[in-house]
């Protein structure tokens, strides 16, 4: 069974691969750098929120998002979060889970938008799931996310309301 539960220090090692696996991967978070050992907790922590998708099952962290704010000041009420299911478990809904949190937790911290800056145009099913959840497209950046292999995708920003 998994549930979706606030991040904790014993968490950064599990949360640091899957975060990993997916900058490695190269078709979705804009980091080229992986997380080193040393840092991994601190940048979990820092966010404004992390959770992680906990497999009570297995007794395994299987997914993760963290959440920010999106801008400062007058539009410090937008935030942005990132999520990230380890390749092994993708197709279980466990980022639905993870989206679903992630809204009511940007709300519960009093932000009243979620704003994705650069979903890759090639991710058709996190737009799929984002756009089935609420979400409205913005528009789209030709060419803005350069992808592992050297080519270049499209980037669609979206946001929803909370």
């Amino acid at each position: 069974m998994i549930t979706i539960r606030a991040y904790t220090q014993q968490d950064a090692a599990a949360a640091m691969d899957i975060w990993n696996e997916v900058v490695r991967e190269g078709v979705a978070f804009p980091q080229v750098e992986e997380l080193a050992p040393d840092e991994a907790h601190g940048f979990f922590a820092s966010q404004s929120y992390t959770a992680v998708a906990w497999d009570s099952d297995t007794a395994e962290v299987v997914g993760l998002y963290i959440l920010h704010p999106n801008n400062v000041g007058r539009c410090g009420h937008i935030c942005n979060t990132s999520y990230a299911v380890r390749s092994d478990r993708r197709g279980q809904h466990i980022g639905e889970q993870l989206v679903k949190h992630s809204l009511a937790m940007g709300a519960r911290l009093g932000f009243r938008i979620l704003q994705f800056n650069a979903v890759v145009a090639a991710n058709v099913h996190a737009l799929h799931l984002y756009e089935r959840l609420g979400f409205t497209r913005l528009g789209r950046i030709p060419r803005g996310f350069l992808m592992r292999d050297g080519h270049y995708e499209d980037i669609i920003l979206l946001y929803i309301q909370l």
